[in-house]
């Protein structure tokens, strides 16, 4: 049975049982914790509370030009900058390049990771992965935190729930989160 999230709760405990991200800022909340931040960076600032008592600082992330300006001559030549944001003006030159593009999270991990190569660059990417996507075997990477939707879809690739529905897939979900231990979908379960 799952332990309720409070400052008497063991460590183990707490690493092994599923939280929403609701209870983690609620307990940041109640104990003076800073409840900003990712999921992972949450559990991360509890963790240490549990352990050591000490109140973790969020880690801040320094912007260095917190006015940028919005370029307005976008080209296939234009540079991404250490500064890079993925905003409506972006959006509408890649839409008249690429008529179905969208910031997936593989391109803005691409931004992010391409300082210095060309928006042509990313136009290529963005086929590249296209084309990726169109085998079989192709699976899309979904974060560790994301627990849930990794669940759901390995969920459905496996044969034996074939046919099974959606709301199956939930209960099934539910279940597993209520246990102590690893959420990832096994066959056995």
């Amino acid at each position: 049975m799952r332990s309720n999230l409070t400052k008497d709760i063991s460590v183990e405990s707490f690493r092994d049982y599923y939280w929403l991200k609701e209870e983690l800022q609620s307990f940041c909340r109640e104990n003076g914790i800073s409840a900003s931040g990712s999921k992972i960076e949450i559990s991360d600032r509890i963790e240490t509370y549990l352990l050591t008592g000490e109140i973790k600082k969020p880690i801040r992330k320094s912007r260095v030009n917190k006015k940028i300006e919005p370029q307005t001559d976008l080209s296939l030549d234009t540079v991404i900058t250490e500064n890079h944001r993925c905003s409506q003006d972006v959006r509408a030159f890649f839409k008249t390049v690429i008529p179905k593009f969208h910031f997936s999270t593989y391109i803005q991990n691409y931004f992010k990771n391409s300082v210095g190569k060309t928006y042509r660059d990313v136009v290529n990417a963005w086929y590249e992965e296209e084309e990726r996507k169109k085998d079989p075997s192709y699976k899309k990477k979904i974060a560790p935190q994301f627990e849930y939707n990794r669940y759901i879809r390995d969920y459905f690739a496996d044969p034996k729930n074939q046919g099974k529905s959606r709301e199956e897939a939930i209960e099934s979900w539910n279940e597993i989160k209520k246990l102590p231990g690893s959420n990832k979908y096994e066959s056995n379960n």
